[in-house]
């Protein structure tokens, strides 16, 4: 009888254990049913922070990134290709001229013809400059929104797909998490849905780049990144990762030129597709190139966490040196700072070490290349969360850090509460059930450094919220910020490096992955 009782009542599985509870039972529903669930929040909170300003609102008489987004959409449906990059009577680029690759050109156009169809006025020529009515706002978060669901979201998914493919049940219960912690990044968030960007589309083609070379499609992963790099110019951030990877692999092919010589013609044929409305002439791609490279703004523009910014406290770069030492000395730095990353995915191209690359050729980029935004730092938050499962507690310490340097930027847009609400959702996703935090990483040295950091950046969002600067030193307050985040990052870059020259056995991707496209 006792025997019966124990049939009849097996123990039940707790919940709290990650590998037999709720998020095991999510993964067995499928991935795409977890994907839609957490696609849809997604999506809620994005529209969300798109009910507070924006970037420039109400402020004339250039208003802001909105206003240039805008602006695009009004240059493009009414001028030929030909005088979208060219300063003229009719198009003048002192007024948010175009300063992105052609395939930016190609999806204001786009979204410019489905404004004109709902509120023609937002896109009349000339007179739409600085409109801001209801249905235009409501028209303008839209193109964000859609172009995220149609191409970051999809790109996600492939990527869970590649990256999980082949591996144990045990290391798949954590696939929703992972999925949430891409799609909820708060920093990707504030700056498309808030500020108003689209970074959504250049990253998803990233992402998807990223999912194709990892499932062995080298040559498909060559096409989409080259339409990443011509959407926007900062992709480059990843190209020395891509470049190294690639050259690597093909080295050991036994006909290594002819694979080199086949991604050679991918990439040449992406650009000569994008770029074919201005190849007609040497003066016409060489519009568009100096327009790409905005070298006459300086080699910093605002108070940005990266080695030039945070150096010109004490080394007067912009006094000590003209325009091209400058450009020299920071290709200079940039080359150098991805040189180890390189050398190491050329020597040994695992594709556990190429997703490491990518994050560090993108933190070099950041902290030393020339003109870098605030916004810049989306890029290497992007390949920090394709290891979250591997190294989560670097995509916590990346994205709060970044959210902090971005922090006067977004003050600035009156975003403060979506700021507070989406950090305070990132730490709980962070420390969620189902999660895969290293418990002696979090609980170690680096716990005590991140509470002494988050006490600090808490006194001093109080201080930058209630004290006045002193007249003397008026940005004082976001100098500090950006000194304690640039000693973050600087860290945080030591740390990869030191970990893609490292490589764990348990952190390397699966060889019998399966290919998806």
């Amino acid at each position: 009888m006792e025997k019966m009782k124990i049939r009849k009542n097996p123990p039940k599985p707790k919940f709290s254990d990650p590998d037999t509870g709720i998020w095991s039972w999510i993964v067995q529903r499928g991935t795409v049913a977890s994907f839609i669930c957490i696609s849809l929040f997604a999506l809620l909170v994005r529209v969300c922070v798109s009910l507070h300003p924006y970037s420039g609102a109400g402020n004339p008489p250039k208003y802001g990134d909105y206003e240039a987004q805008r602006h695009w959409m009004e240059i493009t449906i009414n001028l030929p290709v030909k005088e979208w990059y060219r300063n003229s009577t009719i198009n003048d680029l002192n007024y948010w001229g175009l300063d992105y690759p052609p395939l930016t050109a190609y999806q204001s156009y786009f979204h410019g013809l489905i404004l004109r169809c709902f509120d023609p006025k937002s896109v009349s020529l000339y007179t739409s400059r600085g409109y801001e009515s209801y249905i235009g706002k409501l028209l303008m978060r839209w193109t964000v929104l859609s172009s995220d669901a149609l191409i970051f979201f999809p790109a996600v998914l492939y990527f869970i797909n590649v990256y999980y493919s082949g591996k144990p049940i045990k290391e798949k219960t954590s696939v929703a998490w992972h999925i949430a912690l891409i799609l909820l990044n708060p920093c990707l968030i504030l700056i498309d849905h808030g500020h108003f960007q689209f970074n959504c589309i250049s990253l998803g083609l990233t992402v998807a780049a990223v999912a194709a070379i990892l499932s062995d499609r080298d040559v498909v992963g060559s096409v989409l990144f080259s339409l990443a790099l011509n959407h926007k110019q900062m992709s480059a951030y990843f190209a020395p990762a891509f470049f190294s990877y690639l050259l690597g692999k093909c080295l050991r092919q036994q006909n290594p030129v002819i694979e080199v010589a086949k991604l050679g013609l991918a990439v040449l044929g992406t650009f000569a597709v994008v770029w074919s409305p201005y190849l007609y002439s040497a003066e016409a791609s060489l519009e568009v190139l100096s327009r790409l490279a905005p070298f006459e703004r300086g080699i910093y523009e605002d108070y940005v966490a990266n080695f030039w910014c945070t150096t010109s406290i004490l080394v007067k770069w912009k006094r000590l040196l003209n325009m091209q030492p400058l450009k020299l000395l920071s290709l200079t730095a940039t080359i150098s700072a991805c040189l180890p990353s390189m050398i190491q995915l050329i020597w040994k191209p695992r594709k556990s070490s190429f997703l490491y690359g990518l994050l560090n050729s993108a933190l070099a980029f950041y902290l030393f290349s020339f003109q870098v935004h605030e916004k810049s730092i989306l890029l290497p938050l992007l390949p920090a969360s394709f290891l979250a499962t591997e190294k989560p507690f670097v995509l916590l310490w990346l994205t709060q850090n970044a959210l902090v340097s971005m922090f006067p930027l977004l003050t600035r847009d009156k975003l403060i509460i979506p700021y507070i609400a989406l950090h305070g959702l990132f730490i709980l996703l962070y420390h969620s059930p189902g999660g895969r935090p290293h418990k002696k990483e979090t609980q170690s040295s680096f716990g005590t450094l991140r509470l002494f950091l988050l006490s600090c950046f808490l006194v001093l969002h109080v201080v930058y919220l209630t004290i006045a600067p002193p007249r003397k030193y008026p940005f004082l307050f976001e100098a500090v910020i950006m000194l304690l985040c640039f000693s973050q990052f600087v860290v945080i870059f030591l740390y990869t490096n030191t970990k893609q020259w490292t490589p764990s056995k348990l952190s390397a991707l699966s060889t019998e992955a399966k290919k998806h496209l």
